[in-house]
């Protein structure tokens, strides 16, 4: 067959995919909203796209490519209340986080489309365990090999993306004790995890071909992977990320990753290494159960430090870089968040501690979505 191509974009743009909860607005439960909702999203004219997900519960926003922070931030901000304003319509709201926290998955409905009900007859009641909530950050590479190389180099920095989205504390009607429960999910599917250890788009090649005569993938679309290329936009897509309860922190977030991509391709601080993947589980581990109180042991200098402080000592090596990409407010929020020690999850549960009803949480968040408030 032949190879698969990747088609350079612009380094260091970026774009997002943010998938969302659809709630009634009587006990803000989740609703079989998105056949209807998507109906009337399709005669609105937005500058990017709204797609439905694997239940009928969610929908996802796809934002357009962008250069710069305060351009991808507008975008969302247009699209968050394009989509509001048509749910408003149908009785429903709309939230972020990675967890609604008391639907039950078994009440799901895959929705109608042919590559949903593949994955469902495929994969089984994990399909609708599936429906968590995520943001996808897509970075510009100008070749297949930045792009082998960025995955690598970011994957030491993958808590950082996971402490500072986390918002899914809450499932199933629990507190599950970890800042992040939503990628528990994820590591169901047989395909996620790491990419393996290639060191070339060349290598990359040869796996993936490997793995379609095997007939376990037919496309890149197929691996669940923390991060992985993606060859037909020209970019890497960092899919760690729970949806943050504001499209504001969904912009820092991406600005983090731009600036981060621009750090590494600029400096080349490490060559790819093994060791990023030996600790790597346990990193993932400590930023998922503890967020920004979790440790994790960096692979090149075997130091253990706390996440917070590593994003400190991170966010101020990106300094200059945030002054050239225009991003710096992104980067000194993301910042002081980290300082603080509070993500997305202790907000919510200094809701939940002060209303005591899960669904008052959620109505809360759904505020928290349109602006009103500060997580």
């Amino acid at each position: 067959m032949e190879p698969l191509p990747f088609r350079p974009s612009e380094p260091f743009t970026i774009g997002v995919e943010l998938e969302l909860q659809l709630v009634n607005t009587r006990d803000y439960n989740l609703a079989r909203g998105a056949p209807d909702l998507l109906e009337r999203m399709a005669k609105v004219r937005l500058s990017g796209e709204v797609k439905p997900e694997i239940t009928e519960s969610m929908i996802e926003l796809n934002t357009g490519v962008n250069a710069r922070y305060a351009a991808l931030a507008e975008q969302l901000l247009e699209m968050r209340d394009a989509v509001a304003e048509q749910a408003g319509k149908l009785n429903l709201a709309v939230a972020g986080g990675g967890t609604h926290p008391f639907q039950q998955w078994s009440e799901r409905r895959i929705y109608a489309e042919s590559r949903f009900q593949y994955l469902s007859d495929l994969y089984g009641y994990l399909a609708k365990q599936f429906t968590v909530f995520g943001q996808h950050i897509h970075v510009g590479c100008a070749c297949g090999d930045d792009a082998i190389y960025l995955v690598h180099a970011m994957s030491r920095y993958i808590p950082h993306f996971i402490a500072l989205s986390a918002s899914s504390p809450f499932s199933q009607g629990v507190d599950t004790a970890f800042d992040s429960s939503r990628l528990n999910a994820v590591s169901a599917f047989p395909l996620s995890g790491c990419m393996p250890f290639l060191e070339s788009w060349e290598a990359l090649n040869a796996y993936f071909e490997r793995m379609r005569r095997f007939k376990i993938v037919a496309s890149m679309k197929d691996f669940y992977w923390d991060i992985r290329p993606k060859p037909e936009y020209g970019t890497i897509e960092i899919r760690v990320c729970d949806t943050p309860l504001t499209v504001d922190k969904a912009a820092q977030l991406a600005a983090y990753a731009q600036l981060l991509a621009y750090m590494l391709i600029h400096e080349r601080p490490h060559p790819p290494a093994r060791d990023v993947y030996l600790v790597y589980n346990y990193n993932r581990f400590q930023a998922c159960r503890f967020g920004l109180r979790g440790n994790l042991i960096d692979p090149y200098t075997e130091r253990h430090v706390a996440v917070a402080d590593d994003i400190g000592e991170t966010a101020r090596r990106l300094a200059p870089y945030a002054e050239t990409l225009h991003c710096k407010s992104a980067l000194d929020r993301l910042l002081r968040h980290a300082a603080e020690g509070r993500n997305d999850a202790a907000w919510l549960r200094d809701a939940y501690q002060e209303r005591q009803s899960l669904n008052d949480v959620v109505r809360l968040q759904c505020g928290l979505w349109m602006g009103r408030g500060e997580a």
